[in-house]
């Protein structure tokens, strides 16, 4: 199915913008809508906290059903047990308002997390139900209120990277079968990795695109979203299906900037905000101070 952008909104006001609240957003009966943050577990410093606080205000109008974490979740070198202070430090004690503190987490891991422990990160759900990552790769399918269906798939980027005891093949396989299934009307997959970017690594040729991007190709993958670099980007290759949305600045930033695929580029602290319906999809990037720096809409 050919997907194109129908809309796009760039704000540079330094106004804050929210949204109009929706009704019936309770699960499965209005748009799906969840969150996307990443390269963000500092103990509330470089603007972590003002990131979640704008996560808190936006959650109070959109109401999400999720939060999705896209990878390295602790700096400089992830947790070491489900006791690590950084829990407390980087989790537990920033994202704290009254709305945000109820929505689950969907987690992936990151490069950073492997310079810890990752398996303390897939157990800390038995501490606190909010975590949620039930192994190294995973997915998820969820329903919509008109109708439609979401298939999120966490994919684990870093033993393409670096090199591990994981076999990576089976990984791909994997990827691949869930991919091909054509059972929900989005797919989108989640890994920390860019594929593309126009940032501090955009002349990076890395093993990600050659592993993963053919799979997104033969199937028509909708989104990838990820981090890894640690600011806010859209791209989209003309003549492929899938678009990549690149939130890694959920605390540190670096300077990024446009290429050839770019469609956005911002160094800025932020998060995105994604709503789902059976046929249109938006995205809407919102910085640590609350405004909505760019907007997209697509289409089946």
């Amino acid at each position: 199915m050919n997907r194109s952008i129908i809309t796009v909104i760039l704000c540079f006001a330094a106004v804050v913008i929210l949204p109009v609240r929706c009704t019936n957003e309770t699960p499965g009966t209005g748009p799906l809508i969840f969150y996307v943050m990443g390269d963000w577990g500092r103990k509330g410093s470089l603007d972590q906290v003002a990131v979640a606080n704008q996560m808190e205000r936006w959650t109070s109008v959109e109401n999400p059903r999720f939060i999705v974490a896209t990878g390295d979740n602790f700096y400089p070198a992830g947790v070491v047990s489900t006791t690590d202070p950084h829990w407390q430090e980087s989790f537990e004690r920033v994202y704290t308002g009254t709305n945000l503190k109820t929505k689950p987490w969907y987690v992936a891991l990151g490069n950073h997390d492997y310079d810890g422990n990752p398996d303390a990160e897939i157990a800390y759900h038995a501490k606190n139900l909010k975590w949620n990552m039930p192994g190294r790769y995973y997915t998820r399918i969820e329903r919509i209120g008109d109708g439609g269906s979401a298939r999120l798939i966490f994919v684990d980027t870093t033993p393409f990277e670096r090199g591990s005891n994981q076999d990576t093949i089976r990984q791909k396989l994997w990827l691949d079968s869930l991919c091909a299934r054509k059972d929900t009307d989005w797919v989108f997959v989640v890994g920390h990795h860019q594929i593309y970017s126009g940032g501090l690594r955009k002349f990076d040729r890395s093993p990600i695109r050659y592993s993963l991007e053919p799979i997104f190709n033969k199937n028509g993958v909708d989104i990838y979203f990820c981090g890894h670099e640690h600011d806010l980007q859209h791209l989209k290759v003309a003549d492929k299906p899938t678009h990549y949305f690149l939130s890694g600045a959920g605390s540190d930033i670096r300077p990024t900037g446009m290429m050839e695929h770019s469609l956005f580029a911002a160094s800025v602290q932020g998060f995105m905000s994604v709503t789902v319906k059976k046929q249109t999809l938006e995205v809407k990037v919102i910085d640590h101070n609350g405004n909505m720096l760019y907007s997209t809409t697509l289409e089946h």
